[in-house]
């Protein structure tokens, strides 16, 4: 089979386009063939050898934890009814997405549902997790104000639409004209471009003399600070990850208790165990709740295809923020 392969950290131009030895699956393991692997800014960081919630990889390694396909094997102890079925699965700590056929834990799988192709539900089991965990921590309606930032990305976008849907009025913040066209027509009720100096004063002139009830916070930084002067008392600051950091430093961009106190807001950051606590401790709660919105057509994932011979191209993209929605390689 062909998959990409990983020999040495560095750059995006380390991922090579290889052909490798199939994969067997195991007792209590699948094989898949690969319609679509998602990519995720972690597989950007452990591609330079940087440790996050995933432990950096032995090397050589096949990188990627987001699958979409077609059972065409099945290992011991697994019912032998899965061959032939249409899954998506988040591989887990183990690699091995980057590839045309990829190994999962039988556990792991979900039976794709119909009206789904394999780009959503990858895009779901992934960052429509997230985005559904995310919203645990929120409850939106016609009184709430939310502002999005990174609104063109694969979580923005989905969050947008769930806001929309809840009767919210939605700010979307993005980078540069046409991710902002793109974010309009997500449903926004305004788009501003955050790399204009003055999009704080347009989302001021939006709203009048009301405030923002909730700042939904991936990028960090000055971004984050000026949105932060827009949440009005009771207002939340929900962080989950900045462009390029890893969690850890992510927890950065939280305030001051101080600080929160003197404002009337709270600030949380609210990926990894926050997010599993909430679920009951079981990420599938997301996983399925992100699966049957999809297919239900309350959200529709944003996605940008690459072939999986374009996996270094993707990395690169996403790292320099050329992307818009959830990147996807197809084999």
């Amino acid at each position: 089979m062909h998959a990409i392969r990983l020999h040495d950290f560095g750059p995006a131009d380390n991922l090579r386009y290889e052909t490798v030895p199939d994969p067997s699956p195991g007792a209590g393991q699948v094989r898949i063939a690969v319609a679509a692997a998602g990519v995720h800014l972690i597989d950007t960081a452990l591609r330079k050898g940087l440790p996050g919630p995933y432990p950096v990889p032995e090397l050589p390694t096949v990188p990627g934890r987001e699958v979409a396909g077609t059972v065409d094997a099945v290992g011991a102890e697994v019912d032998p009814g899965w061959a032939g079925k249409q899954v998506v699965a988040h591989l887990g700590m183990a690699p091995g997405g980057y590839a045309e056929l990829a190994v999962a834990e039988v556990a792991r799988l979900h039976e794709i549902p119909d009206g789904l192709g394999p780009t959503e539900a990858v895009a779901m089991i992934g960052t429509g997790r997230t985005t559904i965990g995310i919203l645990q921590f929120t409850e939106l309606g016609p009184d709430s104000i939310a502002i999005v930032t990174a609104a063109a990305g694969g979580i923005g976008t989905l969050l947008v639409q769930f806001a929309r849907n809840a009767g919210a009025t939605v700010i979307g913040l993005a980078g540069g004209p046409a991710k902002v066209e793109l974010v309009q027509r997500n449903g926004a009720d305004l788009a501003v471009d955050y790399l204009l100096p003055d999009w704080p004063e347009q989302v001021r002139g939006f709203l009048g003399d009301r405030r923002a009830t909730v700042l939904f916070d991936s990028v960090g930084a000055e971004t984050a600070r000026a949105a932060i002067d827009l949440l009005g008392k009771g207002g939340q600051h929900l962080v989950f990850g900045a462009s390029g950091q890893s969690p850890k430093d992510a927890t950065a961009l939280t305030l001051s208790a101080e600080e929160l106190a003197a404002r009337g807001i709270t600030s949380e950051f609210v990926l990894g165990p926050p997010m599993i606590q909430r679920a009951g401790g079981d990420i599938r709660v997301l996983e399925d709740r992100a699966l049957a919105e999809a297919a239900a057509g309350r959200l529709r994932p944003a996605v940008q295809e690459f072939p999986l011979a374009e996996a270094a191209a993707a990395h690169h993209a996403l790292e320099t923020r050329a992307t818009v929605g959830k990147v996807v390689l197809i084999p």
